[in-house]
């Protein structure tokens, strides 16, 4: 097989969450112990960080991988879901897994996938294992795809594991209150292995505790940690960092979530010095300054152009959008115009009831089969307040709000990583 024919055989052999949802979803780690016996266990030839939680994994761990490449680590870095690639999945430095990497490894092994019968995030986990052992890295940040105690990542023995927070998202598998949550989340905190936490409510913090003390973990509230003094938005959209270790620092990633992150990150730095991994000063103000261009990430308060602005951010339930939403009420613009498009397995009328009732919308729908029809979305949506146009797919939607803009208008684009996806999949070959 080619490598076209092998993402083909991917996407269709098994079942995919990220294009089906709950009929790809598979708790429990007996396919991944399987495929991580016959593999020879690669995750057990470099050090691992594991990055767990509900909103904030994707900027966590991008900054902590930009900053240990600055100070010298080859660095893997696994996350999901890929915006525009699926390669985007499995980096080295920055750079996405080799093609050739991919069509070998599936070709090789493809009579054992078949008999165990993995789902699609499972394979490719084991696929970036390989990839990384590989190619001799020398850490991998790895990221919780769903929950934590059964997540197929659940398998490694980190340095650190990290939950950045909690918030209600795929409560048909992980439980319909913060403390059921938080107990799944809960379940990457590993016997003696450090735990942070970034942020706690009364009824999750003392799940973490309880957790971290039947593990014998020791545990750091980011919130407690007083590294961060404080933070300000500058002209040009980034942050300045005071902090109590590492001086002011420069982030680079915008948005109001990005302070909580920062948080996090800052224990989290604190934590690997302690544990004798080589991080200077220097190295962490380039990495938050170019975790971009370091790491290559996308869709988190992205500006796509000005006159009129555009923006887009893959916050896509209520925790995520609560911070989207006070950051729109600090932009200046003459209408605000929202195309917005959801997965049918999301708190729908719950994110909906937070966006602002004057705005103008653009219903639309990303290209999978989980999205919402763009008919529904706006049903609810005129429950909620919200007046606007349905659109077939995102790129008209975008077009028609660009259309219908004055230069002094901002457009948000956003609701869901797949509406990001299409978008950006869209303007990439316009």
């Amino acid at each position: 097989m080619n490598y076209d024919e092998t993402l083909n055989y991917l996407y269709n052999s098994v079942p995919v969450f990220q294009h089906v949802g709950a009929d790809a979803y598979k708790p429990g780690l007996q396919n991944v112990m399987i495929l991580d016996e016959y593999l020879k266990h690669p995750h057990r030839n470099y050090k691992t960080i594991h990055i767990g939680g509900t909103n904030g994994k994707g900027s966590t761990s991008h900054t902590l991988a930009a900053i240990l490449q600055k100070a010298g680590y080859k660095v893997g870095l696994y996350t999901s879901p890929h915006l525009i690639d699926f390669r985007e999945r499995i980096r080295i430095d920055g750079h996405m897994i080799s093609k050739e990497f991919v069509v070998s490894f599936v070709n090789e092994h493809k009579s054992k996938f078949e008999e165990v019968q993995p789902s699609f995030f499972e394979l490719t986990m084991m696929l970036a294992f390989a990839y990384f052992a590989d190619q001799k890295i020398d850490v991998a940040i790895i990221e919780v795809g769903l929950g934590g105690r059964l997540d197929s990542t659940n398998i490694i023995s980190p340095d650190l594991s990290i939950i950045t927070n909690i918030s209600f998202d795929h409560i048909q598998f992980l439980g319909d209150t913060l403390e059921k949550i938080a107990t799944e989340k809960a379940g990457i905190i590993k016997r003696r292995t450090p735990i942070i936490i970034g942020e706690t409510t009364p009824e999750t913090k003392e799940v973490f505790e309880k957790k971290a003390e039947k593990e014998n973990a020791p545990i750091i509230f980011a919130e407690k940690d007083n590294i961060l003094i404080d933070a300000k938005i500058d002209t040009d959209g980034s942050w300045k960092y005071y902090t109590s270790l590492y001086g002011t620092l420069k982030g680079e990633l915008g948005g109001l979530a990005q302070e909580k992150n920062t948080r996090t990150i800052l224990s989290a730095l604190r934590v690997l010095q302690d544990l004798n991994y080589h991080i200077n000063t220097e190295d962490i103000a380039y990495g938050f300054e170019h975790v971009v261009e370091l790491t290559d990430l996308k869709g988190r308060w992205q500006i796509l152009r000005c006159n009129p602005t555009a923006i887009c951010d893959t916050g896509h339930n209520t925790g995520g959008i609560k911070y989207i939403i006070e950051q729109l009420k600090r932009q200046t613009y003459k209408n605000l115009r929202i195309v917005v498009g959801m997965v049918n397995d999301k708190d729908i009328s719950g994110v909906l009831a937070l966006l602002p009732k004057d705005a103008i919308y653009y219903f639309t729908k990303a290209t999978i089969k989980r999205a919402m029809d763009e008919q529904e979305i706006q049903a609810l949506g005129n429950k909620s307040g919200l007046v606007g146009t349905c659109y077939p797919t995102v790129d008209i939607a975008y077009e028609q709000a660009l259309k219908d803009a004055d230069p002094a208008d901002l457009i948000f684009v956003g609701g869901s990583s797949f509406i990001v996806a299409d978008l950006l999949s869209y303007l990439e070959q316009a």
